[in-house]
């Protein structure tokens, strides 16, 4: 062989040195390297004298391919997978990837906005302090405030379908939650990631804190959740195909704080309006957003349960849903203010204004968790369900 112009051999025609084919290829010799160390892009021949690399023209368009997944900022273990499959499977992996990035980009966003209009509001200063700390919040603060306190109530059922159940749903005087687990650890992972946010794990959400120490306990206490699923799910045959998603509402006594990933949901009813107020992490919830998918032909779309968040074991091989931090929020409350949080069971298979009317007509929630599982079974049934519903009250009506 030359060491110099082309070598033959190729079923598709003349092999060219790295040289030639970081010319075609639009990449430095030193890139082209890297991914035959990384194992993205083999050469065609290695010559087994001078270990000179030989590149297949044909090569070409996989080499720019990788390049391209690096300027998205695409991890190269995740590229490595991209490149192995067919152009159809390749192209639902880059869009669950970037759907990713742009909801984890979102989270970001909204927690810095909440943070310029906390600071605004508070002149710069984030240390504003209820007068009390136990499970009731001073909305206003100062002398003769309005005290609040939350009522609350959790269900999960099997449903109509299968015989087992993975949900998991809490309701406390400081948390209220649903989890879904899935695979073959999904029981385990539910119920690691709702104890790990109950108040003797997480301090009690002491209503003296501060809003950006606030924040700080909520992602410690959803690094706490992650960490628990990956213990939970551990002695799986295959860790990174069990998880849950988590959706959970915590108490500090003058605000919730919202952790959230996956599909699960969490709506409040305020005014006689139900309102989302947390964002699928879903693959269908991507094509919604970027207008590739109406709401109607999700319903029926074959991906519609592909997760590109949720709490998973160690990711390694999951070619979706991977291990990542769940959203963190916080919000200001209002007596009357009615909070469902709810698993795809439900959501997914009763319509929103059927929900809408349930939260409304039950008059406390006992009632408003039995409605909707209820409403659930009358659909049909055909997945596990989980629900828990909280009422923010004045501190005397308890």
């Amino acid at each position: 062989m030359e060491r110099e112009g082309r070598a033959g051999g190729a079923a598709s025609g003349e092999l060219v040195t790295i040289g030639e084919f970081a010319r075609l290829s639009r990449l430095s010799a030193k890139a082209l390297r890297r991914y035959d160390e990384l194992g993205l892009l083999r050469p065609a021949l290695v010559d087994p004298v001078n270990g000179y690399r030989y590149y297949d023209p044909a090569q070409v368009e996989g080499a720019r391919l990788v390049a391209w997944l690096r300027r998205i900022g695409m991890p190269l273990s995740r590229i490595g997978r991209i490149v192995a499959l067919d152009a159809s499977a390749a192209a639902v992996e880059i869009r669950a990837y970037w759907a990713r990035v742009e909801a984890e980009t979102a989270a970001r966003r909204d927690l810095a906005m909440y943070l310029v209009d906390h600071l605004s509001a508070e002149g710069g200063a984030m240390s504003r302090k209820p007068s009390n700390t136990g499970s009731t919040g001073n909305v206003l603060g100062g002398p003769g405030a309005v005290q609040l306190a939350i009522r609350c109530a959790a269900l999960t059922d099997t449903g109509s379908v299968l015989t087992t159940n993975q949900d998991a749903a809490f309701a406390g005087p400081r948390l209220l939650a649903v989890a879904d687990g899935f695979g073959e650890g999904g029981a385990e992972a539910s119920a690691a990631a709702i104890e790990a946010l109950k108040p003797s794990a997480w301090g009690g959400g002491d209503g003296a804190l501060s809003a950006a120490d606030l924040l700080n306990a909520l992602e410690d206490t959803a690094d706490s959740a992650s960490r628990a699923v990956r213990d939970a799910v551990a002695p799986c045959a295959d860790p990174d195909s069990s998880g849950t998603t988590l959706t959970a509402m915590l108490w500090t006594g003058s605000r919730l704080g919202l952790v959230h990933i996956g599909d699960s949901r969490a709506y409040l009813l305020r005014g006689g309006e139900l309102f989302r107020i947390t964002h699928d992490h879903s693959l269908v919830q991507s094509m919604i957003d970027d207008g590739s998918l109406s709401r109607e032909e999700a319903a029926s779309h074959p991906g519609r349960a592909l997760l590109l968040k949720a709490l998973v074991g160690e990711a390694r091989s999951a070619p979706v849903a991977v291990a990542c931090r769940p959203d963190v929020r916080l919000r200001e409350v209002l007596a009357g203010d009615r909070y469902l949080l709810c698993s795809d069971g439900l959501s997914a298979v009763v319509d929103e204004s059927e929900l809408r009317a349930a939260v409304i007509a039950a008059e406390a929630p006992e009632e408003a968790v039995r409605r909707l599982v209820g409403l659930a079974h009358e659909a049909g049934g055909p997945d596990n369900v989980a629900c828990a519903v909280a009422d923010v009250v004045i501190a005397a009506e308890e």
